[in-house]
């Protein structure tokens, strides 16, 4: 038995032997004083309160340990607006959850209960369960004996000793100190073969005042509409010259390469305008005017520019709004959390604060300082946090939103193809389908000296998809009883879309199950009997497919070499949709915007010299453009053919064909889309080539 702590003080006066015998007997006395259960949770969030609670009602016995003061994650700590995608793939426990959430509050809608109420329920559940819930209480150490975790020991001393663990927390710190791989910041394009993975700097997208408010839903309305982008040619340099505040030179990287960031993080602040509910936003005792040159510049850009144009406000129960940042500068803090994911407790504690102040500054600054329009000020002041939501914590959210922290590396990692176009898996244990949707990583200095966001990207579709039971497990030679829904295997891209609460929900209660499976089975988590898992997960009413996706991601099973827009390069921005019928559910339009200087290249690599049938898809609409150009790269030079994007394609309403042509074994098939002097949208999905 290994001894790692340090020897008390008090033994220093023994013998050598007797200090070895009498620490090997406190080791031993810890051990067997250490609680006994079967399933050790690390991480209070609605993913580790859904695995506890589902392994409960299977009759093990649980503890979930929580660092923090409160469980309940984002989904009491302030996101109260939950994003969900498609409702239809959300069952299971998440359901069950939100809906006792909402009908705890009469007339409250689904998915847009009260932090409060949010929290009340996760407690009334686990209390039914009859789960141990342990809270201010950090990860310490842990006991591994080959690749099984034994024991883990919190700050505050105490011993728990599993059979089963999972690691629910945003950090992944459970995993990590069980020594299992993982990654932290984005990998490149070619990695993964992710056309939107690495540095990706953001052009400017010119918008009025007018299209800035017409890009915002109204306040209420439903769906996430985070826009982003830089929407105005801004100054980031001061007057001499150097980078203003939360502005940084770009790095030397080359687009889609790899780098250590992440997507920024912000709180999710309940605010209202409620006279009886509302508190006045504080001024931090940091407050620096300073941090907020470049939203004076962005404000002064577009003369007008609302308070809800700046900031995301969704409605939720009783006038209380989710405030979210969206747009090149707002709640969002980009570059203030590099440091975080693998920082210690003192660094974690330091970014966390920075960020309250950060945001609770400029909340400050938009409602005080002079420079700031009247209006806006007006406006801002209107708003106000809310004295009965966190009062124990100066009506401040609980939760730091960490969109994005470690990611295993696992048996099985989801990647950009997993939500567009291979969706489907055999051991399927939930789903996804929100779009890829990253915030900004951070604000650069282009040659000129204007700003730029960087890291995210605009409208990158997903089609609902299925998540790999393969990717919550780690590698079987790493760790064979850990579990991870939170920090699961997936790239930063496939995260981008799988980070929301319904989905780590989903994949903690199978989770849950699936360790009382190997428990019982006396086997590892890596090899329990998956299809059982899924029926014990439809039999507590768990979304693990829908009927829709058999006329979906149809790309696989067609004849021929296809390409769909996602894998094509793009000249230009072009807007993903949903809209119509669509090769893979998805597809992308010019916006009928800056003609003649955008387009998309399909570059096919033919497996033999011949002819081949060339056809082209889109979404048929009569607001696109009749007369696309399509141009066609073959064995006997290019031929260019006009596309009337209103007409239904005649192939199966899908594909229309544009001829045949000869092409060569060692020369790529080249079509290209353009926009061109076109009359209307243009619509680029896929390309196939049917060899005659």
């Amino acid at each position: 038995m290994a001894l790692t702590h340090k020897t008390p003080p008090v033994l220093l006066c023994y013998s050598s032997t007797m200090r070895t015998q009498l620490l090997s007997f406190l080791c031993l006395t810890s051990l067997l004083s250490a609680a006994e259960v079967d399933l050790v949770v690390y991480g209070g969030t609605p993913a580790g309160i859904s695995a506890g609670i589902t392994a409960a009602r299977e009759g093990a016995k649980v503890v979930i340990i929580e660092p923090t003061q409160w469980i309940g994650g984002l989904v009491t700590g302030g996101l109260c607006r939950t994003d969900v995608g498609r409702e239809q793939t959300i069952g299971g426990f998440p359901r069950e959850f939100f809906s006792r959430a909402a009908a705890a509050q009469p007339g409250t809608s689904m998915w847009y209960a009260e932090p409060k109420t949010n929290l009340a329920t996760f407690k009334t559940m686990l209390e039914e369960a009859g789960v141990e819930v342990v809270t201010a209480q950090s990860l310490k150490s842990i006991t591994k004996e080959g690749p099984r975790i034994t024991r883990l020991t919190t700050s505050a001393g105490t011993t728990y000793q599993g059979k089963m663990f999972v690691d629910a927390s945003y950090e992944g710190d459970l995993m990590a100190a069980a020594k299992v791989s993982y990654i932290v910041g984005r990998e490149s394009q070619a990695h993964y073969g992710e056309s939107l993975a690495g540095y990706y700097p953001m052009p400017i997208r010119p918008r009025t005042v007018e299209v800035m408010e017409s890009d915002c839903p109204s306040i209420g309305g439903t769906g996430p509409s985070y826009i982003h982008g830089t929407p105005a040619g801004i100054s980031g340099l001061d007057a001499a010259g150097k980078p203003i505040f939360g502005v940084y030179a770009a790095p030397q990287l080359q687009p889609g390469s790899a780098d250590h960031r992440t997507q920024a993080y912000n709180f999710r602040i309940c605010v209202t305008q409620r006279p009886d509910l509302k508190v006045p936003f504080p001024k931090p005792a940091t407050y620096d005017p300073a941090k907020y040159e470049l939203l004076l510049r962005l404000i002064r850009a577009f003369p007008g520019v609302r308070f809800g144009r700046l900031f995301h406000l969704g409605g939720v129960a009783n006038d209380k709004y989710d405030l979210n940042a969206q747009g090149l500068f707002s709640t969002d803090y980009p570059g203030a959390n590099t440091a975080y994911p693998e920082g210690d407790a003192a660094t974690r504690a330091q970014i966390w604060q920075d960020h309250v102040d950060f945001i609770q500054g400029m909340l400050w600054f938009l409602g005080h300082d002079e420079r700031v329009p009247q209006s806006l000020r007006d406006q801002c002041n209107s708003w106000g946090l809310c004295k009965d939501e966190f009062a124990d914590n100066q009506y401040w959210p609980y939760a730091l939103y960490v969109r994005e922290g470690r990611r295993m590396i696992g048996e099985y990692v989801m990647v950009q193809k997993d939500l567009q176009n291979d969706i489907f898996k055999e051991d399927s244990v939930g789903m996804g389908s929100f779009v890829i949707d990253c915030h900004i990583v951070q604000r650069i200095l282009a040659e000129d000296g204007t700003v730029r966001d960087e890291g995210s990207f605009p409208d990158a579709p997903a089609l609902p998809y299925q998540i790999a039971y393969r990717s919550l497990t780690p590698k079987l030679t790493e760790c064979e009883n850990l579990l991870v829904p939170v920090c699961l295997s997936a790239s930063h891209i496939a995260y981008c879309s799988l980070r929301m609460e319904p989905v780590y929900m989903a994949l903690g209660q199978a989770s849950g199950l699936a360790a009382v499976m190997a428990m019982q089975n006396k086997t590892s988590v890596q090899a329990i009997d998956t299809k059982a898992l899924k029926q014990k997960l439809l039999d507590q009413k768990a979304v693990l497919e829908l009927a829709e996706l058999a006329t979906m991601a149809r790309s696989s099973k067609l004849p021929g070499l296809v390409m769909d827009d996602q894998d094509a390069e793009r000249v230009g921005h072009w807007q993903g949709s949903t809209y119509g019928s669509t090769l893979d559910g998805s597809s992308r339009h010019d916006e009928n915007l800056e003609k003649g200087s955008k387009s998309v290249i399909y570059r096919l690599k033919v497996p033999a010299t011949g002819r081949y049938e060339v056809r082209v898809s889109y979404a048929s609409a009569p607001n696109r453009a009749s007369n696309v150009p399509v141009s066609i790269a073959h064995a006997k030079g290019s031929t260019q053919v006009l596309v009337n994007q209103k007409k239904v394609p005649p192939v199966d309403k899908l594909f229309i064909s544009l001829g045949t042509f000869s092409f060569k074994a060692d020369q790529d098939a080249v079509i290209t889309i353009s926009t061109q002097a076109t009359d209307g949208i243009v619509g680029a999905d896929a390309v196939q080539l049917l060899p005659q």
